[in-house]
């Protein structure tokens, strides 16, 4: 489910998909519109904020929506930015909560969309109208450790090695293809609490890059396999 680039023809062996026409930063009306889901403290959405603060960022954030009030909404007014929250709990059913979610987010008309710490599955409709333009962030170098508990399953496996992955949004749990990664080292006397918190700290530097180079550049996806264009 991406969009394929208007200028050039689909070609079979590989899907392109063009999140965005390519933006030169600056001016914020210049900058590519993001619109970013969250559902918890909003540290992730703060780092995306501050990068887009530089001059030279070509994403600015144009929206916040969260699935419950929590303080990335706070984080997000206090910006000036738009909020809504959009909870599951309002809805009768699990359909016109996704109908809903996909209203709130469509009226930004975002060329681009982030979940950062959004704890949903993004349903049906929303995948449909946003498909090949949601990217997530997860504190684990996926495949493995998939989910809510990723942090705490790597270290309950004794790997020495864990991380932040960046990676497309499809219908499944952190299914989707791998953008990026970065490796951060677990360390012997390492609870839950401390090694989140490097992970998080690598998650910080690497979400905004990443947002950076797609609203720049696009993704190339071909299958499992995706990364940013050269």
């Amino acid at each position: 489910m991406s969009v394929e680039p208007e200028s050039q023809p689909p070609d079979s062996s590989q899907h392109t998909s063009e999140v965005a026409e390519p933006q030169r930063g600056g001016r914020h009306e210049d900058r590519a519109p993001i619109v970013v889901l969250a559902s918890g403290t909003g540290t992730l959405l703060e780092a995306i904020l501050d990068a887009a603060d530089a001059e030279d960022y070509p994403a600015s954030v144009v929206g916040v929506v969260a699935d419950r009030p929590c303080r990335a909404i706070e984080v997000a007014q206090a910006r000036g930015i738009p909020v809504a929250v959009v909870a599951p709990t309002s809805f009768s059913d699990r359909s016109r909560w996704d109908r809903a979610l996909t209203e709130a987010v469509s009226d930004h008309r975002p060329a681009l969309v982030v979940t950062a710490g959004f704890m949903r599955i993004l349903g049906s409709v929303f995948l449909a109208a946003h498909g090949g333009r949601i990217v997530n962030s997860h504190p684990a170098l996926l495949p493995a450790f998939p989910g809510a508990h990723g942090v705490r399953e790597a270290l309950d496996y004794g790997v020495k090695i864990t991380g932040a992955t960046v990676h497309l949004v499809d219908d499944g749990v952190d299914t989707g293809p791998i953008l990026a990664q970065s490796p951060v080292p677990v360390e012997p006397d390492d609870d839950e609490q401390r090694l989140h918190e490097r992970i998080k700290g690598v998650e910080r530097a690497l979400l905004p890059q990443v947002i950076g180079q797609i609203v720049t550049k696009g993704v190339v996806s071909d299958g499992r396999k995706a990364h940013i264009r050269e």
